[in-house]
């Protein structure tokens, strides 16, 4: 009895690997929101690291995070470092892209809790009384990722951020 709970317990374990390995290789999370504002409006937000304490939900995790800003003060070439704790982790992210009104593109390597490098990109699109803004991050998923994957949902996890952080985008740039 004992051996054919543990044969069982062993194809199950196998299975789950197997499975998890098939999963894609890279991921995208992406969130958009309808904002009634312009787009020269809500992308100063973005572009500019001084700007993130007023709108992004990653701030809030700790308040007694550490956050150095370097490079260029807004824009391509602007970085941002943090170090918090568990929730917070300890990463940088550095503008690398910057189209006035349109998009700002990300590098973000996170160090802790553990080490990814992904990029993010904000875009705005005209969109009838105001502007589409779109939070989009991608990035490679080893398998360690994908076999976390089979218990945790990260497109709903990071998603909810994501969402929240563009409902405070609105109610910033609409006001």
């Amino acid at each position: 009895m004992f051996a054919t709970i543990l044969i069982i317990l062993v194809v199950i374990i196998v299975a789950m690997l197997i499975y998890a390995a098939t999963r894609p290789n890279d991921f995208v999370v992406s969130r958009s929101a309808s904002i009634k504002a312009p787009a020269e409006t809500i992308f100063p937000l973005l572009n500019d690291f001084r700007r993130w304490p007023e709108w992004s939900p990653f701030e809030k995790l700790d308040p007694g995070m550490r956050r150095t800003l370097s490079g260029a003060e807004s824009g391509k070439g602007a970085a941002y470092a943090w170090e918090g704790n568990s929730k917070a982790g300890k990463g940088r992210m550095e503008i690398t892209n910057s189209v006035p009104s349109s998009l700002v593109s990300l590098k973000l390597d996170f160090e802790k809790p553990f080490r990814a490098n992904n990029s993010v990109d904000f875009t705005l699109s005209p969109s009838g009384e105001g502007t589409t803004v779109t939070w989009a991050m991608r990035g490679a998923r080893p398998f360690i990722v994908k076999l976390m994957g089979l218990f945790m949902n990260f497109d709903r996890l990071i998603g909810k951020d994501f969402e929240a952080g563009l409902g405070n985008l609105k109610r910033l740039s609409e006001r």
